[in-house]
């Protein structure tokens, strides 16, 4: 700030007078606010002070996370009768103030969020705190501006996109007591808060709620469990909720809530279901266009309404393969492909980040010539800009928007109408509220089916059955065009016709038949080595020594099956070669009860070994 009482002497440089007035305008100003306007400003400014011109004093300033201010909006809008019925019902669990788990399944464009933020509202008022968690950042923006439109500035976010100070700021927010909101990503499961009322999970189902990596966590099960030991309610939502919700609320262990129809009374949209068998020719450009999607892409465009295409592999081409020799284009830390990026012109890997460039010969025979086989978001833009030259292609996926900002700026042009076809990949493909999207193409909805997973149908049913509804969610009526090459699979007729109980009475049979969850507990060991033998070695080792506790401990033996060890279908990643045992157990009791056994037995021969064992309790990701 300007010094009071201070002269300005008669001559001071232009860049000092410059400075001056800048200050005494502003009345006090940040140096980083002023050095955008005077790139020299902090060196002038600690001379000037020297000079008694101006004051420097250090304070603490909050750092905005929030990315533009919201009109308030406190007028919340007149509810369904099933809305109603959810709201009176979820109000009655917060003021009995005793632990209950609510699953809100509801199909997509059914006002989930209104029925959040009501009761958000019924916490509030008896001063209690509400604690919201969204899988994924690119949701977050939308659910925080509607939290803030309706709850003003006691909302706080927290979630990895923000910077250092920026979550230190909103951490001690919280702790000050100064928010009684929380909205965050898995992470802000653990909020300083100290008097929940309620804890909400959307998209309960997305597999994002899992930590991965270092102290691995499952978001919306430590939801659960933060509600139940601060005596409040837990509401998870989704449209397709996962199979082991569903089946405790079959079990009467959670009360379902069901959200039938749209909020605005919109039908939801007509689904085509394209059999790529019939309709594939590869002589063509563009042979994963079938008639049908191009020419309802057509229409949608000649109407000035926005489509969206999903698929759900990022990149050109998923397969760089020699021409002469026949050889692919291998990580050399991974035992995955590489990926073709042609914006980069590189082949990446998508798993570790290796890198190398598109001009590199074959190393197996040093032919140049390289064919790109498969496919991935950055090629079907391609082929849509050339398509379709006039319209505005906008491509999301994790290339695009992984710079700070990027993501917002891209959900603020589709929302403008800015854009009118939008490539994405998951990203895009739930949580998102688009009214002028009235055509959704699945360009292979086979991408999620054949992974060697036991949930990888009901992964597939997820993504086809939200990005659906991303359809018809304004004034027009919404089309989606599926392409597959299995249009006789049950996950494909039952997402397409948003079948979510048929859907589950034909997969909940296997995983019956095969003992997996919902009818077992899981844990994966997975077993880290330099080299292949050595990590087939420790989970052999550890494969023994389970299957030993399980012959002289009756119980184990009676609840408790060991499967492996075997390489993991991702044999190796970052240069790690990977194994994996798998234990299935009735109740977690019993399962944790062998681990522990078999940390005490085998961590020093493994450590001696240099193999590192890790213990993945329900698993998400078998790979």
């Amino acid at each position: 700030s300007a010094k009071k009482g201070a002269d300005t002497p008669a001559r001071l440089s232009d860049a000092r007078l410059r400075l001056l007035n800048v200050i005494k305008t502003n009345q006090q100003i940040s140096i980083k606010a002023l050095k955008k306007i005077i790139p020299s400003a902090s060196r002038l400014a600690r001379l000037m002070a020297e000079d008694g011109l101006v004051e420097m004093v250090r304070r603490p300033v909050y750092r905005d996370p929030f990315g533009e201010p919201i009109e308030a909006d406190i007028s919340a809008p007149q509810l369904t009768a099933e809305q109603k019925k959810a709201v009176l019902e979820i109000r009655r669990g917060i003021e009995r103030e005793k632990f209950e788990t609510y699953l809100l399944h509801g199909v997509t464009a059914s006002g989930k969020t209104e029925v959040y933020m009501r009761a958000t509202a019924d916490a509030l008022e008896r001063g209690k705190e509400a604690l919201v968690l969204v899988p994924e950042i690119a949701l977050i923006s939308q659910t925080e501006r509607c939290f803030r439109a309706r709850f003003g500035n006691c909302v706080a976010v927290l979630h990895s996109g923000l910077t250092g100070g920026q979550r230190y700021d909103q951490w001690m927010r919280i702790r000050r007591k100064d928010v009684r909101v929380v909205i965050g990503a898995r992470s802000a499961v653990f909020a300083p808060f100290d008097n929940i009322g309620v804890v909400i999970v959307d998209e309960e189902d997305d597999d994002s709620y899992k930590q991965e990596s270092g102290l691995r966590y499952n978001g919306r099960d430590l939801a659960i469990v933060r509600a139940k030991y601060a005596g409040a309610v837990a509401l998870l939502g989704s449209a397709t909720p996962s199979l082991s919700t569903y089946h405790n609320c079959l079990g009467e262990k959670f009360q379902r809530l069901v959200l039938p129809n749209r909020v605005r009374k919109q039908v939801l949209p007509a689904v085509t279901i394209v059999d790529l068998k019939k309709k594939e020719d590869r002589s063509r450009d563009v042979w994963f266009f079938s008639d049908e999607l191009k020419e309802a892409m057509k229409t949608t465009l000649d109407r000035g309404e926005q489509a969206l295409l999903f698929l759900n592999r990022r990149g050109y081409a998923s397969f760089p393969m020699c021409a002469r020799c026949g050889s692919a284009f291998r990580c050399k830390n991974c035992d995955v492909t590489l990926t073709y990026h042609q914006k980069a012109n590189a082949y990446r890997c998508h798993y570790c980040g290796f890198s190398r460039s598109a001009t590199s010969a074959c190393e197996v025979c040093g032919s140049d010539r390289i064919i790109l086989l498969g496919l991935g978001t950055e090629k079907v833009e391609n082929a849509l800009k050339k398509l379709f030259p006039k319209a505005r292609v906008d491509r999301m996926d994790r290339d695009t928007t992984s710079k700070k900002g990027a993501l917002l700026k891209h959900l603020k042009a589709i929302r403008k109408g800015s854009v009118d076809i939008v490539v994405g990949t998951q990203m895009v493909a739930k949580g998102h509220h688009f009214p002028g999207i009235t055509l959704v193409g699945i360009v292979c909805a086979d991408t999620s089916l054949n992974f060697p997973d036991f949930r990888a149908a009901e992964r597939a049913f997820q993504h086809l059955s939200q990005v659906t509804g991303r359809a018809g969610r304004g004034d027009q009526p919404g089309r989606v065009i599926l392409q597959t090459y299995n249009p006789e699979h049950f996950c494909i007729l039952t997402a397409s016709d948003q079948d979510y109980d048929g859907f589950y009475e034909k997969e909940i049979p296997f995983r019956k038949d095969l003992g997996y969850p919902p009818f077992t507990r899981l844990i994966q060991l997975i077993f880290l080595a330099d080299e292949q033998k050595k990590s087939f070695a420790g989970a052999s080792l550890v494969g023994n020594a389970a299957r030993k506790l399980r012959g002289v401990d009756g119980t184990l033996r009676k609840e408790i099956t060991v499967l492996g060890p075997v390489y993991a279908p991702l044999s190796r990643l970052k240069r790690k070669y990977r194994c994996q045992l798998l234990l299935k157990g009735s109740t977690s009791g019993s399962l944790h009860a062998m681990v522990e056994k078999l940390l005490k037995e085998t961590q020093k021969d493994l450590r001696k070994a240099g193999v590192k064992m890790i213990v993945d309790v329900d698993p998400v990701c078998m790979l």
